[in-house]
Parts: C-alpha cells; structure tokens; sequence
C-alpha cells in the first residue's frame, strides 16, 4: 500500500513537471487528462482504504465505537493523503457516506464519516452532520431492524439511544481535538446531550461552554440559562445571564447590524434577568439596570 502512494505521488510531481514545460494549449488539454486521472486513481485508492475497513466493521456491532482511523489506516497513508488530495478525498467518501445512509447501512456509514474527518479533518460540516447521523438516524435503523418501536421494548430502545450517543459524543470529542473550544461542535454534544440522553446537566455545561467561546451564538448562553432553571440552580441563571448581557448589542448600537441586534435578543435577556431578580427577590439597589 505505501509503495503505491509513493508511485502515486511520483505520478503527480512528474505530471506538474511536463505541464511546466508545455506550450499553454497543451498543457490545458494536458491538465485536464491529468486532473481525471488524479480523481480515477484517488477514487482507487479511497475504495483500496475503505474495503479493509468494511470487512472489520462488519465482525463487530454497529454500536461499538470504532478505533482511530488514523491509526488504522497507517502513517504511510495517512501521509499520503495529506500530501494534497485529501479534501477531494474526503469530498469522495463523504458522498459515499450519503449513498450509504440512504441505504440504512449503518457500519459502513458509521465507518465513512469517520474516514471522511480522518482523511481532512477541517470541515466542521463533516463533524456535526457525521454525528447527527450517528446520533439521530442510526438508532432509528437498529430499533426498525429489530422489528420497530412497537416491538422492541423501550428499556433496549433506550440502550441503542445510549449506545449511538456514545460513539456520537466520542466522534464530537475528536472534533474538538482538531478544533478546539469550537461553539458549533460544543452546542452539538449538548444538543445529543439534551435531546438523546435527556442529560440535563451535561447539556447545560456543553451550552455553558459553547458561550464563552469567541463567536459563540448569542442563544448559547440563553439556552444555559433555560437549563440551569430547569436544574433549580437558579442563582447560577441569574449571574449567567448578568454576565452576558452588558456584551449584548442592543437597538441604537451602531458597532452592530440589525441582524446581530436582532439575534442577541437584549431586551428578553434582560426581561428573565428581572424575572429570576424577582424569583430571588434581590434587593433593588443590587438590580441589573437597563
């Protein structure tokens, strides 16, 4: 496999060195038979990656969280596939993914989304909406196989859930290695959190998290409050949304767009402020003003 990459990209250098050297009709028309070539031979090499990959996956329950890709695939082709290709590469196996999905076929999927961040880790689309499908659509799958909601009891629904969840968050936690702190992959595993365990709390510290990131969404730090309440930690609501709110922009500020404006929310933020000041019943001289 590692002499093949090297032929590979040997094939390549020599390719760029011919068109340096031709006239610029020839090296055109000889640009695009190289640039198919390159995508024949790298749809090649990602089917060479994957077969392997496929044959493991299939000895071992959907739901098991799969070992580093990377590791699995080795340096040599790790190498390779950052030697320039790798986002056509990914771009390849993300849409294998996609034909995959549509077919239900969960190991294989579950397998290509995690190739696909391997190969070229810097999409954060790849991440979130390898996860949702991780998280979201392949419990569905497994429950439909074991003959429906209907059939299958909620304990061993509720263990699917679970055990998709798990390899979801540990996709996610990948993630943030490659992206650290970032508000999007954050606000995702509080919404798996949320929304597929029913972890209030672990939510409430991945939304927490999410707002005090730069570029955060301004509904980051909403939700942590909403969830806090919901926690009956409502003090840590209240200091929460004091802190957020002086760094809202607000109608009138020119250092912002309507849009922003419109999103930060200012005045609904402050209104809960004044609710959880009076469910506290905080002093009026220690009162958040306008």
């Amino acid at each position: 496999m590692r002499h093949g990459f090297q032929e590979f990209r040997e094939f390549c250098k020599k390719g760029c060195g011919f068109l340096r050297g031709a006239a610029p009709r020839q090296a055109a028309v000889v640009s695009a038979g190289v640039s198919l070539g390159v995508l024949l031979l790298a749809g090649a090499l990602a089917r060479s990656i994957e077969e392997p990959l496929w044959r493991e996956l299939r000895a071992r329950r959907p739901a098991l969280e799969l070992a580093g890709v990377k590791d699995a695939l080795g340096q040599g082709v790790t190498a390779a596939l950052l030697g320039g290709f790798s986002a056509v590469l990914a771009d390849f196996t993300w849409l294998r993914a996609n034909a995959l999905w549509e077919d239900n076929n969960l190991p294989a999927t579950q397998a290509s989304i995690k190739l696909t961040t391997a190969i070229d880790p810097r999409p954060l689309y790849f991440w979130i909406n390898g996860a949702r499908m991780i998280a979201y659509d392949m419990p569905f799958w497994r429950i439909m196989e074991e003959g429906g909601h209907d059939k299958v009891p909620e304990a061993r629904q509720r263990r699917i859930d679970e055990e998709q969840s798990a390899v979801a968050l540990a996709y996610l936690k990948d993630g943030l290695r490659t992206h650290p702190g970032s508000p999007a992959l954050l606000l995702e595993a509080g919404n798996i959190h949320l929304n597929r365990l029913k972890d209030t709390a672990a939510a409430a510290d991945y939304y927490g998290r999410a707002a005090e990131q730069p570029g955060a969404p301004y509904y980051a730090a909403r939700l942590h409050a909403v969830l806090l309440v919901r926690l009956g930690r409502v003090a840590e609501a209240l200091e929460s949304l004091k802190r957020v709110y002086p760094t809202l922009p607000k109608p009138g500020d020119k250092r912002a767009t309507a849009f922003q404006v419109e999103s930060a929310m200012a005045g609904t933020v402050l209104g809960r402020i004044r609710e959880l000041e009076e469910r506290l019943k905080v002093p009026e001289g220690e009162r958040v003003g306008e």
